[in-house]
């Protein structure tokens, strides 16, 4: 089966749920135009510090790959399903020197044994300009091989970048008896 229609089945399956979670959650349903879009953005930004809080808090010597990194994408809340196949889907931010520089949205198709559902965040580090162009480019994917650290106290202490970058996600609830970063595509788009 093409990849593609694979990811297009897979967020026709999850975007009820990541909708659901997230903008409803936030009080903007039926809600449209630029004020909804504004709200939609400060949302996401308070997201976005809350979750690199959490991130520094767990470990904080992790705070090295934020000073250290050339940019970074914070995914404050992917939410992934699946029964057999299924997907994920997360909206976040992008900094390049601790500055915002834009939005990504991150989108992943997955088939093979699973079952379930979770919520989790991400945070992707870029060691490398060429590795992080890349990515601002707009149309950025991992390799089946991507593998990312869970975060615990003291777990970014052995964490190194591999292929440029450093992939940590920290559990924020459900259940899933399958857990890959592997097939991530992300999109982006500049700030404004």
């Amino acid at each position: 089966m093409n990849k593609r229609l694979i990811l297009l089945v897979a967020l026709l399956f999850i975007n009820p749920v990541f909708e659901s979670s997230s903008c409803h959650a936030a009080g903007l349903k039926g809600l449209f135009g630029k004020k909804s879009e504004a709200h939609k953005a400060r949302a996401l930004h308070k997201k976005v510090e809350e979750a690199v809080t959490k991130f520094k808090k767990k470990d904080p010597s992790m705070s090295r790959f934020f000073k250290k990194s050339v940019g970074y994408a914070v995914f404050p809340s992917v939410v992934k399903a699946g029964i057999g196949f299924g997907g994920a889907m997360g909206k976040g931010e992008v900094y390049e020197g601790g500055k915002l520089v834009g939005k990504s949205t991150m989108a992943q198709a997955t088939v093979g044994f699973q079952f379930g559902g979770q919520a989790y965040s991400e945070i992707v580090f870029f060691n490398d300009e060429d590795t992080f162009s890349d990515f601002q480019r707009g149309s950025f994917e991992f390799g089946a091989q991507v593998s990312a650290v869970a975060v615990t106290l003291g777990a970014s202490d052995n964490a190194r970048f591999d292929e440029d970058m450093v992939v940590f996600t920290m559990e924020k609830g459900g259940l899933m008896y399958e857990a890959t970063v592997g097939g991530q595509m992300f999109t982006y788009e500049g700030k404004d």
